[in-house]
């Protein structure tokens, strides 16, 4: 079995539009799990990193939600933009990204 150093989980629930807690695929989740997996790749990082989509993380209302294990630190992020930014920070510089935290 592969050891990661990180394991990256996105949200891909999808809801119905009237449900008021929304989900973070209307929010563009898939999209940004994409970007996180091509940014991933291009940074030799496949094998140390894996991105995996997750069913709902209890979390859309805040979402698009993101966890990171094994430090479980929760992001939300909004671009495409804010995932490379988590890739560069998180991934190879190690580093909490304090500006897209999960709010609590």
């Amino acid at each position: 079995m592969p050891e990661y150093k990180y394991h990256c989980f996105v949200c891909t629930n999808a809801r119905p539009p009237s449900d008021p807690r929304g989900c973070c695929a209307a929010k563009g989740s898939e999209g940004l799990r994409d970007t996180l997996k091509e940014a991933v790749h291009k940074r030799g990082l496949k094998g140390t990193v894996r991105i995996n989509a997750a069913g709902c993380l209890d979390a859309c209302a805040k979402g698009p939600a993101v966890v990171i294990y094994p430090e479980g630190v929760w992001y939300t992020l909004k671009t495409g933009d804010d995932a490379l930014e988590l890739v560069e920070r998180h991934f190879l510089l190690g580093e909490i990204v304090e500006r897209l935290r999960m709010p609590r």
